[in-house]
């Protein structure tokens, strides 16, 4: 698939596109507080467009292991104004929330994607997407924000994360949300060990038999310190080189907290792929 389908906007695929994450959060890992209100989420949402973001992914809660759950209507009110205003001036906005009420405040004001960890599975979540045309990545997540980071297991984590992604595109079609709508993430972080990252980045060309482009989410995850000894602030080069990897295995979307070092890495690899 060449071209994703995201609300009125039609993004080529033909080259990786790079979604730039806009946390309106206190709490998440390596951001949080930063951008709390409106004005400096905006802000900051403009600067990542202007260094070469394709996409803003804007979220008001916090999924890092063990974070504190919000209600929807702290997470709206975080979020809705962020959006309104990036929608106004002709950004490509996705919202990254679980919660359906979440959704639809930000599809409403026209949010071109929803951004979910937990692949609709929420009551009224897959209903609110299939009634509108916006975009959808679905993430593999085992368990849940508070408990994924405590005993990650799997028989074969690249053939479970593959089924349950399938069974997930499967039963969005089957609620009216075609496949140019839809992007898959592997969920890297969430729910996984070491290993099974690793085994994930280096086998992510196994998700394209499913035909759905892939997103993939690695930027200042905590195995590239784990490998690294870096904080979270000092992983972009780490990031970068696992984005090119996942780009190398098929991956569609990057998305990163750095656009600037990421479209410049990609500038590289795109010449190259043209020459």
């Amino acid at each position: 698939m060449s071209v994703l389908h995201a609300g009125p906007h039609r993004l080529s695929l033909l080259k990786p596109l790079i979604m730039g994450i806009v946390n309106t959060t206190p709490d998440s890992f390596s951001d949080g507080g930063r951008w709390l209100d409106a004005q400096s989420a905006i802000r900051h949402a403009l600067q990542l467009q202007e260094e070469g973001a394709d996409i803003l992914d804007v979220g008001g809660e916090s999924t890092r292991p063990g974070a504190a759950t919000v209600s929807a209507e702290e997470e709206t009110r975080r979020v809705l104004p962020v959006i309104s205003e990036l929608v106004r001036q002709g950004c490509v906005v996705s919202v990254d929330t679980k919660k359906p009420e979440v959704m639809r405040a930000a599809l409403d004001v026209g949010a071109a994607m929803v951004n979910d960890v937990m692949a609709l599975q929420a009551q009224g979540a897959l209903e609110t997407v299939a009634a509108s045309a916006a975009a959808v990545c679905l993430m593999h997540m085992q368990g849940d924000p508070q408990t994924m980071q405590r005993v990650p297991s799997y028989v074969n984590v690249v053939e479970e994360v593959q089924f349950f992604l399938q069974e997930r595109v499967r039963i969005c079609e089957a609620s009216g949300i075609l496949r140019e709508r839809l992007l898959i993430d592997p969920g890297f972080g969430f729910g996984k060990t070491l290993q099974h990252n690793l085994e994930l980045l280096k086998h992510l060309d196994r998700l394209q038999v499913l035909g759905i482009p892939v997103l993939a989410g690695l930027s200042r995850k905590s195995f590239l310190g784990q490998l690294t000894g870096r904080e979270p602030g000092q992983r972009e080069f780490a990031g970068v080189a696992a984005h090119l990897i996942a780009v190398a295995q098929g991956a569609r979307v990057l998305r990163v907290h750095q656009v600037s070092a990421m479209r410049d890495a990609l500038v590289i690899w795109n010449a190259v792929e043209e020459t």
